[in-house]
């Protein structure tokens, strides 16, 4: 399996970087992993000749070729004016549409302050979304002053464990069952094949014929029944 880490940190080093790494380093621990680490940073350039030429570079299309055969994504971005990066958004918009449809992916930010925390509901889910990737529950944000405080190292293992399940989950599945009613020759459903929903008690046969025959005021299987026409004289005698 792949995972393939996206980190957009602009400086050496990076707190985006590390906390990449630890996210990393939390999957792999869960899910035997090949990680590959594609930084944002040495890819500035040819993203930029990209949107001008169309074509990318030898290190954009490697980074694109290990983004696209990736089995899972760790995506982690610095906030810029309270969303992501320019460079983050830029390289995802240079990647052809539908590459993400379906991929598990992980999604995380670092920030100055904890009230830039939302980035990650109101930017990076709504992004992944659109581009219809699968996204893990739990988001990672690291302030500055989470640096060794309690509870980043929850959120990481809980966001690990939930990407490291899609990522064996989505590998394992095997083809879809066909869960459409067995059909005979002729192309009529046979009923016989499909099971009664938990809790419900199929009736016998002979209770339904009888439930079916019952005459005015007779009753079935404990029930009085009542036609409709005696039904709405009675209430016209109201």
């Amino acid at each position: 399996m792949k995972l393939v880490v996206v980190s957009a940190g602009l400086s050496v080093p990076s707190s985006t970087r590390l906390l990449a790494d630890r996210l990393a380093k939390a999957t792999a621990a869960r899910v035997p992993a090949e990680v590959a680490v594609v930084e944002l940073r040495d890819l500035a350039v040819e993203i930029a000749h990209n949107f001008t030429n169309g074509f990318p570079g030898r290190a954009l299309g490697a980074a694109i070729e290990a983004v696209t055969q990736a089995d899972g994504l760790i995506v982690v971005t610095p906030v810029f004016s309270a969303s992501y990066s320019g460079l983050f958004k830029s390289f995802f918009d240079v990647l052809e549409q539908g590459v993400l449809a379906g991929k598990p992916v992980l999604i995380a930010a670092t920030g100055g302050s904890a009230r830039h925390s939302l980035v990650l509901e109101h930017a990076l889910r709504p992004l992944f979304a659109h581009l219809r990737a699968v996204v893990v529950p739990t988001g990672v944000y690291a302030a500055s002053e989470d640096r060794g405080a309690e509870g980043l190292a929850e959120r990481i293992e809980r966001a690990a464990g939930e990407l490291a399940g899609l990522m064996t989950g989505l590998s394992a599945a095997g083809p879809a069952r066909d869960a459409r009613p067995a059909s005979a020759a002729d192309g009529s459903v046979d009923v016989s094949a499909v099971a009664p929903a938990e809790g419900s008690v199929r009736r016998p046969r002979e209770a339904v014929a009888q439930s079916a025959t019952a005459g005015r005021g007779a009753r079935t299987d404990g029930f009085q029944v009542v036609p409709f026409e005696q039904q709405l004289a009675a209430l016209r005698t109201r």
